[in-house]
């Protein structure tokens, strides 16, 4: 009876024993897996440090922008197709009057000599002409909301337009004069006319 105490108590302490080393091991694994708050502190410092080293952060990264070229109008636009046809209505223009034939215009006594009426000069004039009512067309189309009553006639868009349309006009008015004559014509001053209105209008808006 006494032995059987013995076994009994050694076999309950065998058993504790076990379940304490047990318990023991377990403790054990669970703190080597979770770090001490002092670790836990330098391996946040540690994984800190390197981020900022290995990438900027998103705030840094969306901060940095490549600069914006400056903004260019477009060459071929309805604004510069006016100006290019007002240009080359004045530089026709200025043709046409260096071809032109030495005459009286009208002035002279006596027989005259037949007319040139499809030389350089009297092509150039109808090229003139062209060109004109091609500007005064595009400006129509492009700058139609340029042009206000209520502005008064001194304004600059107001008088730009005005200008153009007489200048065209007189200048298409000259040539008609002239091509419909079978004889010499004063027609040169009411197409320089024409053409030095065209000029003051294009100087007014450029």
């Amino acid at each position: 009876m006494q032995q059987h105490k013995h076994f009994t108590r050694l076999v309950l302490t065998t058993a504790l024993l076990a379940a304490s080393v047990a318990a023991q091991a377990q403790e054990s694994t669970l703190n080597l897996n979770l770090p001490s708050p002092l670790n836990a502190r330098a391996t946040d410092s540690f994984l800190l440090a390197a981020n900022d080293v290995a990438a900027p952060s998103t705030t840094a990264a969306a901060s940095i922008t490549t600069p914006q070229a400056p903004f260019e109008p477009a060459w071929i636009s309805g604004s510069n197709t006016h100006l290019v046809l007002g240009l080359a209505t004045i530089v026709a223009a200025g043709l046409t009057a260096v071809t032109a034939p030495e005459g009286c215009e009208g002035s002279c006594v006596g027989p005259q000599p037949p007319r040139e009426v499809n030389g350089a000069h009297a092509k150039l004039a109808k090229a003139t002409v062209a060109l004109a009512a091609a500007t005064i067309t595009s400006g129509v189309l492009f700058h139609w909301d340029d042009f206000h009553l209520e502005d008064g006639f001194t304004d600059p868009d107001n008088l730009h337009i005005i200008l153009g349309i007489s200048g065209a006009a007189l200048m298409a008015y000259a040539v008609n004069k002239s091509a419909k004559s079978s004889v010499e014509v004063s027609h040169a001053g009411v197409a320089e006319l024409g053409a030095l209105g065209m000029v003051a209008a294009i100087k007014l808006t450029w």
